[in-house]
């Protein structure tokens, strides 16, 4: 089994907040990412995906095909957006990265299949120091 890998990057704003919770549990348990007027970050998606090589390509998976796919599926929708109110995946969910990454691999996993190939992993880095691997498994 070979494994390849496309990071693409992207900035998003949103808000970490409980609508049942009172302010001041929102603020205990979110701090600063309860903002009610949002923050942000800059995120990078690595995507990692699983195959045998094709004979006929030499490739798991053409490269080029798969940044197409993340870009046009992904991050053309999550880039410079509010992740609470402008995208459409997005919507009625908890904005923190694990929710986004396993609603990114709803979306790409089913993609990726169609080309032969398997969503191994999603790797999504917050902040520098901050990130969520999601390898499909409830």
């Amino acid at each position: 089994m070979i494994y390849i890998e496309r990071k693409e990057r992207f900035s998003a704003a949103h808000q970490l907040y409980n609508p049942h919770w009172s302010e001041e549990k929102n603020q205990a348990v979110f701090g600063k990412c309860a903002n009610k007027n949002f923050h942000g970050h800059n995120y990078t998606l690595t995507v990692t995906v699983k195959g045998k090589i094709n004979p006929d390509t030499g490739f798991v998976m053409n490269l080029v095909d798969l940044k197409q796919l993340i870009t046009e599926h992904i991050t053309e929708k999550l880039d410079h957006a509010n992740l609470n109110h402008d995208v459409d995946f997005m919507r009625g969910k908890f904005s923190s990265t694990e929710v986004l990454a396993e609603e990114i691999w709803k979306i790409l996993e089913p993609l990726i299949a169609a080309h032969g190939c398997q969503l191994h992993k999603i790797r999504l880095d917050e902040t520098l120091n901050n990130a969520v691997e999601y390898f499909g498994e409830d």
